[in-house]
């Protein structure tokens, strides 16, 4: 056991990615795929049948709920660490734009849903957050009081065009970012701050052991799964389930 501990060295960036994109995966295979097996009329019928897929997408969404807080928390590790905060907020929206069909397939049935846009432009507006604070407290006057206007335009953005988590993930990235400085309190902040959604604040569990390593780097990997994998769960959804054999 005591050799086991000394060979366990934390978690890397990398690491903490695959959670994330494996806990979400897992969340849009039951907003998707497991939803439409629910409302199959020939297991909607059955109510011994019906319970049991809706446990399982139950559980589908409640395991997704890991995921946003990882990737805010990346997020935070992505601005303190890049060399060109222009060209990371340049993919980051680039990457929304990309992602908003397949979002609005998957998601919300339409090929054009404008009143929900997907988690990349979140993250892209808790980045922009970052900036303003970091210009105020750094380069600016110092006063930290005045960090709350760059988070308050974030949240009202975020809520105004009803961004994936919309003001609540903004006001998460600015929590984690605050606290940097020390990752036991980092953690509990964004534990609370994502407290209204059980079991979210788990998240933190794999977060508290971040080592501050990048870990195995697969960028555009990350970057395309979002899109293309929303796009491949709305055709198994939409032409895949309505031919099983349940």
């Amino acid at each position: 056991m005591e050799e086991h501990r000394k060979r366990f060295k934390g978690l890397s960036g990398g690491a903490l990615k695959m959670i994330a994109i494996i806990t979400m995966f897992i969340d849009h295979l039951g907003a998707t795929v497991l939803r439409a097996i629910v409302r199959l009329p020939s297991v909607s019928s059955v109510p011994e049948s019906q319970k049991m897929w809706l446990a399982i997408y139950n559980l589908s969404r409640d395991i997704g709920r890991l995921a946003f807080p990882i990737f805010c928390f990346l997020i935070v590790e992505g601005f303190l660490h890049t060399r060109n905060v222009k060209k990371y907020a340049g993919r980051l929206f680039l990457f929304a734009l990309i992602s908003e069909i397949p979002f609005d397939l998957a998601l919300k049935g339409n090929v054009f849903y404008p009143d929900k846009q997907n988690v990349y432009f979140t993250l892209f507006i808790g980045l922009l957050v970052m900036v303003g604070i970091s210009y105020i407290t750094e380069n600016g006057t110092r006063n930290m009081s005045l960090a709350i206007l760059p988070i308050a335009v974030g949240m009202v953005a975020a809520y105004y065009i009803d961004t994936d988590y919309n003001y609540k993930g903004v006001f998460l990235i600015a929590v984690l970012y605050l606290m940097r400085y020390t990752r036991l309190y980092q953690c509990i902040g964004g534990a609370a701050a994502v407290s209204w959604e059980i079991p979210a604040p788990l998240a933190f569990i794999p977060i508290y052991f971040y080592n501050g390593k990048r870990g195995f780097q697969l960028k555009y990997f990350f970057y395309w799964f979002y899109p293309v994998h929303l796009l491949l769960l709305h055709v198994a959804a939409e032409y895949l389930v309505p031919v099983l054999p349940l």
